[in-house]
């Protein structure tokens, strides 16, 4: 994490290189990092910005929906993907998050995030 505002905001990054596994299909000839791990960036970081808040100290979030998802650019190696996740709305066990992901201040993708956070309890089952 770069920035961090506890249980409210956070930002990371992702250095994008040529030896990713995922670029070895994705495609051949033309390597573009796969829009699901753009997303699963964004919702890493917010699932950190939970658990920075005490509250959430002893929960477990699980990704639970995506809406208003949007590609804008495309990722590539040798890109800096900056991941973004800050917290719209949280009641009880579910939340709501905007994720954004951009190179260079450019936009590469911005969706809604939904989690759901389990108690210890409920995550042993």
């Amino acid at each position: 994490m770069t920035e961090l505002e506890v249980g409210v905001r956070g930002t990371g990054y992702k250095n994008v290189t040529i030896n990713e596994e995922f670029f070895q299909g994705h495609y051949p000839g033309m390597p573009i990092m796969p829009g699901v791990l753009i997303v699963e960036a964004m919702a890493q970081v917010g699932a950190l910005v939970l658990l920075s808040d005490p509250k959430f100290a002893e929960v477990r979030p699980l990704l639970a929906g995506l809406d208003k998802v949007r590609f804008r650019r495309m990722v590539v190696p040798g890109d800096r993907l900056e991941a973004t996740a800050e917290v719209l709305w949280f009641r009880k066990e579910i939340g709501c998050m905007r994720g954004t992901a951009s190179v260079d201040g450019e936009i590469a993708a911005e969706a809604e995030l939904t989690f759901k956070v389990l108690t210890k309890e409920e995550s042993v089952r």
